[in-house]
């Protein structure tokens, strides 16, 4: 089984509005227990996100020495960044969002690539935000209990009864028989991709092997 983001996602929509001061994205982020927010427009539509290495900016070193031309980018934004009283001025944009349909599986590889903890979660049609996706809840996806992936390992099996099936901790043992090298090999990376198992031990055997290549004149 594949869950989507609407499966496992906050209903509470944490944000503030783009005019939202220093001291309110400090207290939303305490009240929340999160360490960003999401800034919103007056439409609720996300336009960027301020993150506690934002609020940060303003006691670093590196932000106290004067501004040089030969600065890069970023440290011009950065020290634009600690001047900034508002959400507008702290965030970092565009905000990069996910739908409820939108694939655990995509969102964590979204979370990774960016480094960041949390995804607002839009409206596919309207726009606006309708909840978050915190790296909490997806990492909740590895305490699935055994016997739900159990069954989704079983329901991809081509036939049950020829297969044992043992799971500890997320991880997968299971042995069995088919025909083909190639149908062991495919059925190991489906398993893999159940959501909430950690690995796949195999011990599938088989008959012939059809991915082997015997050169001609042999």
């Amino acid at each position: 089984m594949s869950l989507d983001v609407k499966d496992i996602m906050g209903r509470v929509a944490i944000a503030v509005l783009k005019d939202a001061s220093f001291a309110e994205i400090v207290d939303a982020m305490e009240r929340f227990a999160v360490g960003a927010v999401t800034v919103i427009d007056a439409g609720r539509r996300p336009v960027g996100v301020v993150s506690e290495d934002d609020l940060l900016l303003k006691e670093t070193d590196t932000v106290r020495h004067s501004v040089s031309i030969f600065e890069s980018r970023r440290q011009q934004q950065e020290h634009q960044k600690a001047a900034g009283v508002t959400a507008a001025q702290l965030m970092t944009s565009p905000a990069i969002t996910v739908t409820p349909n939108t694939s655990v599986r995509d969102a964590a590889r979204l979370m990774h690539a960016n480094r960041i903890k949390q995804l607002p979660v839009i409206d596919v049609v309207t726009g606006r935000i309708i909840g978050t996706l915190h790296q909490r809840d997806v990492l909740r996806v590895f305490t699935r209990p055994a016997e739900e992936l159990q069954a989704d390992v079983r329901a991809v099996l081509p036939n049950p009864a020829a297969f044992t099936i043992d799971i500890d901790q997320g991880v997968v043992n299971i042995r069995g028989w088919v025909e083909w090298k190639s149908q062991a090999l495919a059925l190991t990376e489906q398993i893999r991709l159940i959501e909430g198992v950690v690995d796949v031990r195999s011990e599938v055997t088989f008959d012939k092997d059809d991915l082997l290549i015997i050169p001609s004149g042999m």
